[in-house]
């Protein structure tokens, strides 16, 4: 276990692998101003040993109950942080082919791999059964009835679990809720064992089990008691029916701290696990995201302007919500962090914190304690290492936001800026081309002795 590991189970506010040493704030042992003369702002930072951390206190709290552990890719799918998790024994659960071959880029067996997602391509499932992936969360009979297709014309047999939607509120944001009855996610809880029976009979299935995830963020552990205790009774009806059910999958959404909040107890969560499924003898599985990396990362910006506004001062930032999407999709409040300890301990107005989006939602909140701000001073965002890069886009022409991992007193750009030079090569022009059927009917025409020109852009 690393050094940080300790105080990991609640992911409070007391992280040795982040602090202030000498006035200058630290990732372990790197100033994170000297990554900021290396690598141009914005940019992502995450901390390696914090990451080991979080899987490893967590794993250990889930080993009584021998819960597997596949990371959620979609919070965060730098190839070398799934690396790194895939090094401590962590499978991975995808949304997308995509993911899938990050996962495998990354080194990570196909055989840990689990395929989540609600409107998966007929060539992503294809794929996945290529490689030999651990399972296909299936969310509906008519994908079922797609897989089966794939599998019969491949020769092969699709490991297949069914996402039950049990019609729990976790009680979150709208945006990141999953389980409830309006929710696009899983099969109604009861239409599952029914289903279940028709893929357990079909040759190109193989049905190993049933899936549920309720959704992210979620700090409230009843919700988690009410979603696992659901599961166990279908499980125990489905066998009552004769069926096997070797396999459950339990989901992520694990919140994190935040502030000065505490996060979810770790232990609780797996005294849930072990009171509701764990009597079960089904191979567990959780997928958490957020949890292993959120808390890992910073997104470091510097201070553009200072801006007098009705009643306080606006600091506009080099990032925006191209870079960190969190504020404006999910209102989202991140922790803002100085690189360099504040100038005085008088106390100096709260700064409202916009980006240079030409949008009125690219803001990220008021902040106080930050001490007297003056243009190119840097700033780190908190809590940063969960659905930041992983969401950031191009938007305003801007360009892609780059990563740096942290190693002890090493650091390195794991992902490189993409700038406009390289956004350009990708939009140049392909050659012009006859739209098949409008090339068959000019084929027509010209058998019947008619002339078909071609028609120039422009023509009248």
């Amino acid at each position: 276990m690393t050094k940080y590991a300790e105080t990991a189970s609640r992911q409070g506010n007391d992280r040795e692998w982040l602090a202030y040493r000498s006035g200058d704030l630290h990732v372990e042992d790197v100033p994170l101003s000297d990554v900021a003369t290396a690598v141009q702002t914005p940019f992502y930072c995450y901390s390696a040993d914090a990451i080991r951390s979080a899987y490893q206190c967590l794993a250990a709290a889930l080993s009584p109950s021998e819960v597997s552990i596949c990371f959620a890719v979609k919070a965060n799918g730098n190839i070398a942080v799934l690396r790194l998790l895939s090094e401590l024994g962590c499978g991975m659960d995808i949304v997308s082919g995509g993911e899938l071959e990050r996962a495998l880029a990354a080194g990570v067996p196909a055989s840990k791999i689990i395929f989540s997602g609600v409107g998966k391509t007929r060539a992503e499932i294809a794929r996945a059964l290529d490689v030999g992936i651990h399972q296909i969360n299936v969310e509906s009979a008519a994908e079922v009835a797609v897989v089966a297709e794939i599998a019969r014309a491949l020769g092969k047999r699709a490991p297949v679990a069914l996402r039950v939607n049990p019609d729990v509120d976790a009680k979150t944001h709208a945006k990141i809720t999953t389980a409830t009855k309006e929710s696009k996610f899983g099969i109604p809880i009861g239409d599952v064992a029914d289903l279940y029976a028709e893929v357990a009979a079909m040759p190109e299935l193989e049905a190993l089990g049933i899936a549920v995830h309720i959704g992210s963020q979620i700090h409230d552990m009843a919700p988690y008691r009410r979603a696992f205790s659901a599961m166990a009774d279908l499980v125990t009806s489905m066998r009552g029916r004769g069926l096997v059910v070797p396999r459950l999958d339990l989901g992520g959404g694990i919140g994190i701290a935040s502030d000065d909040t505490v996060g979810p107890d770790i232990a609780e969560y797996a005294k849930i696990i072990a009171e509701t499924v764990g009597y079960l003898g089904c191979e567990l599985t959780v997928e958490p995201g957020r949890w292993l990396v959120g808390r890992a990362g910073l997104l470091v910006t510097e201070l553009l302007y200072l801006k007098d506004i009705a009643g306080g001062t606006m600091g506009i930032l080099d990032v925006g919500m191209n870079d960190l999407m969190r504020p404006a999709l999910y209102d989202a409040h991140h922790p803002v962090l100085p690189l360099h300890e504040p100038r005085t301990a008088v106390a100096v107005p709260a700064y409202s914190l916009v980006g240079p989006i030409c949008e009125s939602s690219d803001k990220f909140g008021s902040y106080e304690g930050l001490g007297e701000l003056r243009a190119g001073d840097l700033l780190a965002f908190d809590c940063a290492g969960a659905y930041g890069a992983s969401m950031a886009s191009t938007y305003n022409s801007r360009d892609l936001v780059a990563e740096v991992l942290v190693e002890g007193s090493l650091f390195r750009t794991i992902r490189r800026r993409q700038d406009i030079g390289e956004m350009l090569k990708l939009e140049q022009a392909g050659a012009w081309q006859v739209p098949a059927r409008a090339g068959q009917g000019m084929a027509e025409r010209a058998s019947d002795g008619a002339v078909c020109t071609p028609m120039t852009v422009g023509a009248r």
